[in-house]
């Protein structure tokens, strides 16, 4: 088929790559613009424009699509069959939508109508689900509405992380979107029941609450690192926590270290251990390496 890519971060390269592995002819790809990144802020291209560069595929990257009348004009002009769509970041007109002979498909990283928005996998996570998956979606002019082509589930399991569920449904987002554009499967209207939205997610976000139980505190951790990444204070510096593990309750004031490991008092007289933790200006590390440069007394109040 002759199509367009469009995708922007880690997440959408499988797909782009199975695409091109399978023989579809990919005529563009359309990503964000390059962003400034690192301590030089230099320009750097998204991951989907490093490997479509590599690939020897064209690249757009407008800073915008809404009233860009000569972008939807030269889109049109391509004479496109199927446009795929994964974590792209602008929002399509209707025009766009609608110029290719299959119109545009999403690869969206949640079991729709479940978490339709910006921030599936996470939010999957940090609301306790017991799975996830990815819905290849006929898009429409709504949020993440369109009829469903496909859907897979996945399991989330207790030592699940945003950055391992990201990557096995970027590998099942690849294979999913081959084999829709293979077998052609009949769309099916997303049910009216069980619809919720994930929201764009902040660096506040991240910050822990330990007035909240332990089990809550695990699923914030697990669904926010690497980014936002979940955090704490202590005496005004910021502490990125990368790893915890549930211990057996016990009462103590939330927040408080109860002794010379990390272990942490939480929300009900449940119990955290921290087990991976980072200071400003350093790599994450375990807890009994950190301690060695920094001891953490018990007694001391987190979150200060």
């Amino acid at each position: 088929m002759r199509l367009a890519f469009m995708g922007t971060p880690d997440f959408a390269v499988p797909a782009l790559c199975a695409l091109r592995d399978a023989g579809h002819e990919i005529v563009v790809v359309y990503t964000q613009p390059p962003r400034p990144a690192g301590r030089g802020k230099a320009l750097r291209p998204s991951p989907v424009q490093h490997m479509a560069e590599t690939l020897g595929i064209p690249v757009k990257h407008p800073e915008k699509l809404r009233n860009a009348q000569d972008e939807l004009e030269w889109f049109a002009a391509q004479r496109l069959d199927v446009a795929i769509v994964a974590a792209y970041g602008l929002i399509l007109p209707k025009a766009m939508l609608d110029a290719p002979t299959r119109g545009c498909l999403n690869i969206h990283a949640s079991l729709l109508p479940r978490w339709r928005g910006a921030s599936p996998i996470q939010s999957a996570i940090l609301a306790g689900d017991t799975k996830s998956g990815v819905t290849i979606m006929q898009m429409d002019v709504g949020l993440d509405t369109g009829a469903m082509l496909a859907s897979v589930p996945v399991p989330i399991t207790a030592v699940t992380t945003a950055t391992t569920l990201h990557d096995e449904l970027a590998a099942l987002g690849a294979r999913m979107v081959v084999e829709v554009l293979a077998e052609n499967p009949p769309p099916m209207s997303q049910p009216e029941d069980g619809v919720t939205y994930a929201s764009r997610l902040t660096k506040e976000d991240g910050r822990i609450d330990w007035t909240q139980p332990a089990e809550m505190i695990d699923r914030q951790v697990r669904a926010l690192t690497p980014w936002p990444g979940a955090f704490t204070t202590l005496d005004g510096v910021t502490l990125k926590i990368g790893a915890v593990e549930i211990e057996a309750k016990r009462p103590g004031a939330a927040g408080t270290v109860l002794n010379d490991t990390l272990v942490v008092a939480c929300g009900d007289d449940t119990v955290l251990s921290i087990r991976q933790i980072q200071r400003p200006g350093r790599g994450m590390m375990n807890a009994e390496s950190f301690l060695r440069g920094q001891p953490i007394s018990a007694g001391t109040r987190l979150g200060s």
